[in-house]
């Protein structure tokens, strides 16, 4: 067997797991319309990859406003929830681990994607510049827009926002899933309370840095009331270089990096949450995250550490060897290749990514990428 090391066995809170190896979330715009239900194509495509350690579903919006491109699932209503369980119940056949990744957008939506066509809302009225959203123009079809401007919650907003969390979190239990993750990377909505680009409130949501991370920490803590600290997990994806390419695949460039999420670490430590997860630059010519960050944040976060990121099996290796990281996420590889992990352990080569069908359509780009065996 290849890449000995991502095949040792591993633990995540209450779940013990059979390999390192991770699907991390992946928007992939498949849900049934009217209403971004999860359907039986869904289940299908989670079933064929739960030969990984651990999966995370898609970003799953907790509410119709935290909806940012057309089609993605939501977990708020009934249907949603049911079909969701067809999904848990296909991964769980097939012996997989699936948690649920918990999404709001904030202001990176359209008003055409929100009730009523009202602005999305955010920590404070600032576009966001240089991404774009999707909408729908007909059935099956729509175009990409530059998200409308936003409008700032009030302090009892907010609060009812970090609810909408915790009811998410519900819904997600009820529709089976083994976990939650809480999407607070890529400029979305937890990350604009992070960030002092997006977030200029005067109440005690913004301001200082302790401020500026008060959203996260009470969504923490609603949604480990929930569903248990050791069944959860945070996403970031800190960055460490201002470029085009940063805006567009990742949001947001503090002034101080390196101190906001060791910070916004610590509170994930303080909350004794099972694991973080770490989305890395992953455009060609990405930069590798600083050592001194890595180390930094082993030290800081006693949990399971996740990197994800443009990650080749013999970089997972090295990560992992090296102990700053403890399961590693493969995202386009793990779109093309439903039996990823086989591949891994023996060598074998890999289906090429379709890009064109990353987004949207149906089976085709989704489910009928071949195993090898297959080929």
């Amino acid at each position: 067997m290849h890449h000995k090391i991502l095949f040792q066995k591993s633990r995540l809170g209450p779940y013990a797991l059979r390999n390192r190896i991770v699907l991390p979330p992946l928007t992939r715009s498949r849900s049934s319309q009217p209403g971004d239900i999860p359907n039986e194509l869904m289940a299908t495509y989670y079933r064929q990859r739960a030969g990984a350690g651990f999966m995370v579903t898609e970003g799953t919006q907790i509410e119709p406003r935290g909806q940012g491109y057309a089609w993605t699932p939501g977990i708020y209503s009934a249907e949603q929830i049911a079909g969701w369980r067809k999904v848990t119940e296909a991964a769980h056949a097939a012996g997989g681990i699936i948690f649920a990744q918990l999404w709001h957008v904030g202001r990176v939506s359209h008003t055409a994607l929100q009730p009523n066509n009202a602005a999305p809302v955010a920590p404070s009225a600032i576009q966001a510049k240089g991404v774009s959203v999707f909408i729908e123009t007909g059935p099956g079809t729509g175009e990409l827009a530059e998200p409308s401007m936003p409008r700032a919650l009030t302090t009892a907003e907010v609060k009812e926002l970090v609810q909408l969390y915790a009811q998410a979190a519900r819904n997600a239990l009820a529709a089976g899933f083994d976990g939650v993750e809480l999407h607070a990377a890529n400029g979305y909505l937890i990350n604009q309370f992070i960030s002092e680009h997006s977030n200029q409130r005067t109440d005690e949501y913004g301001g200082s840095l302790h401020n500026r991370l008060r959203f996260l920490r009470e969504v923490v803590a609603a949604v480990a009331e929930v569903v248990g600290k050791d069944r959860m997990g945070v996403r970031f994806a800190p960055l460490f270089t201002s470029t085009d390419e940063a805006r567009v695949y990742l949001g947001l460039v503090e002034s101080n990096p390196h101190e906001t999420y060791i910070e916004a670490i610590k509170v994930l430590e303080d909350a004794g949450i099972a694991y973080l997860s770490i989305a890395e630059a992953d455009w060609d010519n990405a930069p590798d995250l600083p050592e001194d960050f890595r180390d930094d944040v082993r030290s800081t976060f006693s949990g399971r550490i996740i990197y994800a990121g443009r990650y080749t099996a013999s970089r997972a290796d090295k990560v992992v060897g090296a102990g700053w990281g403890d399961l590693i996420g493969f995202g386009r590889p793990f779109i093309a290749n439903p039996d990823l992990p086989a591949r891994i352990a023996h060598d074998w080569p890999l289906n090429p990514l379709d890009a064109a069908t990353m987004y949207g359509g149906g089976e085709h780009g989704y489910t009928d990428y071949p195993t090898y065996k297959e080929k």
